[in-house]
């Protein structure tokens, strides 16, 4: 059943669901935003499609299920609404002001920690190799806490990150916490799965290289990226899993144009575009969202092993880094992204998280510096040093 928010959620230390949308999407062809949400049901995975059927139903013309999915969707309860959705052409010149704000950083993991266990990952990968459930591939993440000395603007956070026109902004309303409201903001460069009528697309993202800013540097770690064997195989695992777990849903399933480069403002990516045509047209796109989630290029492989290693090996909980956030239409069409590049915001504080694949080949201080480029946008929106060598340990 679909419940109202209680006033003590729905104004809470400075971040008022009455002013903040409990969802909003941008990329440089469309904007969306859902107001007067209405939450539904918690529940994980298992129950998704009963809450779904059940909440679609109630939608009108403009209506739509928004929210956010868990990393570990099948254990953790999600955070979605029932909410009036606004779809706009996006303001080519948005009002953004600098983030003027005196920061006090700490990461977590440090970076030293975190390389630790890098080192780690790679013996569990290089042990037994024979065993066919042996691990070949690990994500590993790692997060920065960052304490602002006033209440964090999120609209003028969210235009800042959309000025990249590669990515895709989003913002997120999440369950509170300590009676404190949440957000997840970011600027992910990953579609999960998206759906139009019967027609389905997915563009796994896995190999990634920090860009250069100096264009023929750039063109030659574009180009490293590319050949490089370590990364491919990365890549590999990813787009063979997502084909195997969309195959028994479509009729048909292809990949056009193979492996392609693709960037954003800070870095390079291995990705290819997926496309298919359902057995059954009706599927709530969530529903595919939640079979295919968490792949490989957030997880591991294989996954359960892969999502138990994480979780001795990270000092953290992901919560819904690594989730999907996304929205679904009352006929089920809708798109669902990666919850990746993003930070969690209550009133003054913002946790900021990334995240890289290990496979046979990585080596640790080179994923340290992975993760650091990763952070760099949320880092740049909000104004933190850019520097990430000043939060880490020496080597």
């Amino acid at each position: 059943m679909n419940q109202p928010l209680e006033k003590t959620q729905r104004e809470q230390k400075g971040l008022s669901l009455d002013d903040v949308p409990v969802f909003a999407f941008r990329t440089c062809h469309k904007a969306l935003e859902a107001r007067n949400g209405v939450a539904l049901a918690q529940g994980t995975s298992e129950t998704l499609l009963t809450r779904l059927e059940n909440s679609l139903k109630t939608l009108d013309e403009n209506g739509a299920i928004v929210g956010a999915l868990p990393f570990h969707y099948d254990t953790q309860p999600d955070s979605l609404w029932a909410a009036d959705m606004v779809v706009s052409t996006p303001d080519k010149c948005p009002q953004v002001v600098d983030a003027v704000a005196n920061w006090t950083v700490r990461e977590d993991p440090p970076a030293a920690q975190y390389a630790k266990a890098v080192s780690v990952a790679l013996e569990y990968l290089n042990d037994n190799q024979d065993d066919p459930e042996a691990l070949t591939k690990i994500v590993l993440a790692r997060s920065i806490q960052a304490q602002c000395d006033q209440t964090i603007d999120l609209q003028n956070l969210f235009e800042r990150l959309a000025s990249d026109p590669s990515v895709n902004v989003f913002q997120v309303a999440l369950p509170p916490r300590d009676q404190s409201a949440r957000y997840m903001i970011g600027a992910t460069p990953e579609l999960l799965v998206s759906k139009t009528g019967g027609r389905i697309s997915s563009h796994p993202l896995a190999g990634s290289a920090q860009r250069q800013g100096n264009l023929a540097h750039d063109s030659a770690v574009a180009s490293q990226l590319s050949r490089s064997r370590k990364d491919r195989h990365e890549h590999a695992i990813v787009v063979e899993y997502i084909l195997d777990v969309l195959a028994p849903w479509c009729k048909s399933l292809k990949r056009p144009d193979g492996m392609t480069l693709s960037s954003t403002r800070n870095m390079w990516h291995l990705g290819t575009w997926i496309e298919g045509v359902l057995r059954d047209p009706d599927v709530p796109v969530p529903v595919l969202a939640a079979a295919l989630h968490p792949t490989p290029a957030v997880c591991g492989w294989p996954k359960k092993r892969a999502g138990d290693t994480i979780t001795g090996l990270e000092p953290f909980k992901r919560d819904f880094f690594t989730g999907a956030v996304g929205w679904c239409e009352a006929n089920g069409d809708g798109e669902w992204y990666i919850t990746l590049r993003c930070a969690e915001i209550t009133d003054k504080t913002a946790r900021l998280y990334a995240g890289a694949g290990i496979v046979p080949g990585s080596d640790p201080w080179s994923e340290v510096a992975e993760t650091g480029a990763k952070m760099g946008a949320m880092m740049g929106a909000l104004n933190i040093s850019n520097d990430i060598s000043k939060f880490r340990d020496v080597k």
